[in-house]
């Protein structure tokens, strides 16, 4: 393979990163050394089942997409082993991946390294406080039932009233 064809390659690959970089709701750095075979294949099914997007990509080529992105606080952040977590739907989702396996399988070499939650960069402290936070689906489901609640006890009350009425009549 020529090196015109190798270069041609890694834009592929840039243009590819930059393209879920600029897509992406959120996405997580993370250092993986150490993962077995096993724990790596069963956090790429999780991460599919949950519509994040998990890849091992050259650190080189992540520095060109994080610049292009105008990321280039993340420069600093891909040393050594790294792969990232992309997911356009939800901003916790790639967070708490990691973060819920990690603790599910008691693995103490996977680490986050930092992130981008709604193109703010983030730390690995904040990215793993950002992972503690309850999914999307669930903050909406909590905050429909926070609207519901007054609503309910209301019919519940107006109803027990009406019952009261009913049997003072007979």
């Amino acid at each position: 393979m020529s090196n015109k064809q190798v270069l041609d390659q890694k834009k592929v690959i840039v243009e590819e990163i930059t393209e879920k970089m600029k897509k992406a709701e959120s996405f997580v750095l993370v250092d993986y050394k150490g993962l077995s075979v096993d724990h790596a294949t069963n956090l790429r099914e999780k991460a599919r089942e949950l519509g994040v997007d998990y890849k091992v990509y050259k650190n080189t080529l992540m520095r060109f997409a994080a610049k292009n992105c105008g990321y280039d606080a993340l420069v600093e952040m891909l040393e050594g082993i790294t792969a990232v977590a992309f997911c356009e739907k939800d901003a916790v989702a790639p967070a708490k991946l990691i973060y819920d396996y990690v603790k599910e399988n008691k693995l103490a070499t996977l680490a986050f390294k930092g992130g981008v939650v709604e193109n703010v960069i983030r730390s690995a402290e904040e990215v793993a406080s950002i992972a503690q936070l309850p999914g999307k689906d669930t903050l909406i489901a909590r905050m429909l039932g926070s609207i519901n609640s007054p609503i309910s006890k209301l019919v519940y009350t107006l109803d027990a009233i009406r019952q009261q009425k009913e049997e003072q009549a007979v």
